[in-house]
């Protein structure tokens, strides 16, 4: 049985355990003196290992990813481009995830006490929060968990791998090595994650009854809704502009890769059928989409990111915790560089998100609140990742003179 459905039958049976054993807890010894507690003890220690990973993930896997990309002067400027605009839709779709969470507001209501973790922390001034993106010791950085400065660090030491050459290319390879240990790591920790769902969603539910059921179905809404207003507005606005095409030029020409993305759920998997759709549908030319498209599946996640906001602020409003301006920023900030470092690694979308509330100082027990709809969402996460690649392929392509191939132009249509 795949990690997926273990996962969701975690969740379901919690839900179900909650339920069944809340109203009975207050009256049995057995229950609230052994089962509750050894279900908190599992749902600890399995935030506890979602936590282990953080830091040497990232870390290892923004260096390597940074030094991947070869000599930085041969990047010229389609590099330049292509980095620049996947950073830009990805910070405007996770404000289009929180501009959703603030909308429709899942998680009001549900009004969850927080731990000890979950103390918001002050605001600070907006100069004040910039500055401190940038780390003064990155060992204390990496002690402390400060995600924002070890990401800052870490694309600093990346590219220097590049720039020292062959000595550089030997420290790389060492951090590409520890990335893919990681991600074996990530592995056991993941499958472990259908026991501590259902720990945590079983205390939840225990506690607050069929009440928690409703949110679930507003955070798929807002989820899915945003991923359309960000492919629909974002994407065809770049192809009308800068591609002179029509948005329906654009949808029709990726639809197979969009279809298959639905399906299997993984950016990198569906990466040969976007590439042939691009090269096919849109003429964009080999030595244009075979750089611009295997980047995009490492670094470019649009729809992870726009989920990060929505459910970040899910927790917020479930654990009844206000965010303030200068927290969202920090969201989309930390959200925006994390997406770099969180391509193919088995349930990177909860990782990703764990490191988002730590940022923010937002309980991780909110983990367990989406990890049993995280397949629903994925699959609209995913989609949205493969068709901002293909846009900006088009882009750039479009930008370095090449003539697309078929369909009207966006003022003809």
């Amino acid at each position: 049985m795949s990690l997926l459905w273990k996962i969701t039958i975690g969740f379901v049976a919690g839900i179900v355990f909650g339920f069944a054993v809340g109203p009975l807890v207050p009256g049995s010894p057995v229950l609230s003196e052994y089962v509750m507690p050894f279900l908190n003890m599992i749902g600890n220690v399995f935030l506890k290992l979602l936590k282990m990973l953080i830091v040497p993930l990232v870390f290892a896997s923004l260096v390597a990813g940074a030094a991947s990309l070869g000599d930085v002067k041969k990047l010229g400027r389609i590099g330049v481009k292509t980095l620049v605009l996947y950073m830009a839709t990805t910070a405007v779709a996770i404000v289009i995830g929180l501009l959703m969470g603030n909308i429709i507001n899942a998680g009001g209501g549900m009004n969850i006490p927080a731990g000890l973790q979950a103390a918001t922390k002050e605001a600070k001034p907006l100069l004040e929060v910039i500055a401190d993106i940038f780390p003064s010791n990155p060992l204390e950085s990496m002690v402390q968990a400060n995600m924002l400065q070890i990401i800052i660090f870490a694309l600093f030491f990346g590219g220097a791998c590049v720039m020292a050459g062959e000595k550089g290319r030997k420290v790389a390879d060492f951090f590409e090595n520890v990335a893919e240990v990681m991600y074996s790591v990530t592995h056991i920790v993941m499958s472990l994650a259908p026991y501590g769902i259902f720990a945590l969603i079983a205390l939840t539910a225990a506690k607050f009854g069929p009440s928690i059921l409703a949110p679930f179905a507003k955070v798929i809404a807002a989820v899915y809704l945003g991923c359309i207003i960000h492919a629909a507005l974002v994407y065809s606005g770049m192809i009308a502009v800068f591609c002179k095409r029509s948005p329906m030029w654009y949808f029709k020409g990726i639809q197979e890769a969009a279809i298959t993305a639905f399906v299997t759920r993984s950016s990198a998997g569906v990466l040969p059928i976007t590439l042939s759709n691009v090269r096919e549908n849109f003429g964009v030319s080999e030595g244009i989409s075979s750089f611009v498209l295997p980047l995009g599946a490492t670094i470019n996640m649009d729809g992870t990111a726009l989920y990060q906001g929505v459910c970040a602020l899910f927790v917020a409003q479930a654990f009844n915790i206000p965010l303030t301006f200068q927290m969202q920023l920090g969201i989309v900030v930390t959200a925006t560089l994390a997406s770099v470092g969180t391509a193919g690694v088995p349930g990177a979308g909860l990782i990703m998100l764990t490191m988002v509330l730590t940022s923010v100082g937002l309980p991780m027990e909110g983990v367990a609140l989406v990890a049993g709809i995280d397949a629903v969402l994925d699959a609209a996460r995913t989609v949205l990742n493969i068709t901002g690649d293909a846009a900006v392929c088009a882009v750039v392509a479009a930008s370095e003179g090449e003539t697309l191939k078929g369909g009207p132009a966006a003022s003809q249509a």
